[in-house]
């Protein structure tokens, strides 16, 4: 099923992967803020033992930061709530997934310079090359924020 909506980013020069073949990791955590840390660094090493380039590991490590808060924030409030972040890469395309229980789609916004917070779609646009919200897997409610990173040009 096509993802709706869908953000670009632009994407300047694309790096090349080193990845080979297919690679996948699938893992469900707390809903909880403390548990923020503990993401990123899971993607920070997955992706590292991939040897993707640098700055694509620092981008990823930092959308994929704003999807799980914004999960937290918006999609999973009650307690005992649980988080799934997936990363999907081959040689082509790095995406990442979050799914949480809220059926509520997210939605961009222009923050005004003293707000805390409302940029985080707006940092994964500039940090990804597509984002968007794919339905939830079959047997679980709500929904999935997924962005995705070209790692090789298609020839």
């Amino acid at each position: 099923m096509p993802a709706v909506p869908s953000g670009t980013a632009a994407s300047g020069s694309l790096p090349t992967s080193r990845v080979r073949g297919a690679h996948g990791l699938r893992t469900t955590v707390p809903a909880h803020p403390s548990r923020v840390p503990a993401v990123r660094a899971m993607v920070t090493e997955y992706l590292t033992r991939l040897r993707l380039p640098a700055q694509r590991v620092d981008d990823a490590v930092v959308a994929a930061g704003e999807l799980f808060t914004n999960a937290l924030r918006h999609g999973s409030p009650d307690r005992g709530d649980t988080i799934t972040v997936g990363i999907e890469c081959d040689p082509r395309e790095l995406r990442v997934s979050v799914a949480d229980r809220s059926s509520a789609l997210p939605a961009a916004r222009t923050a005004g310079g003293a707000e805390e917070s409302g940029r985080g779609l707006t940092i994964i646009a500039a940090l990804s090359d597509d984002w968007g919200i794919a339905p939830a897997d079959p047997g679980t409610t709500g929904k999935k924020v997924w962005f995705s990173m070209v790692l090789q040009a298609v020839p």
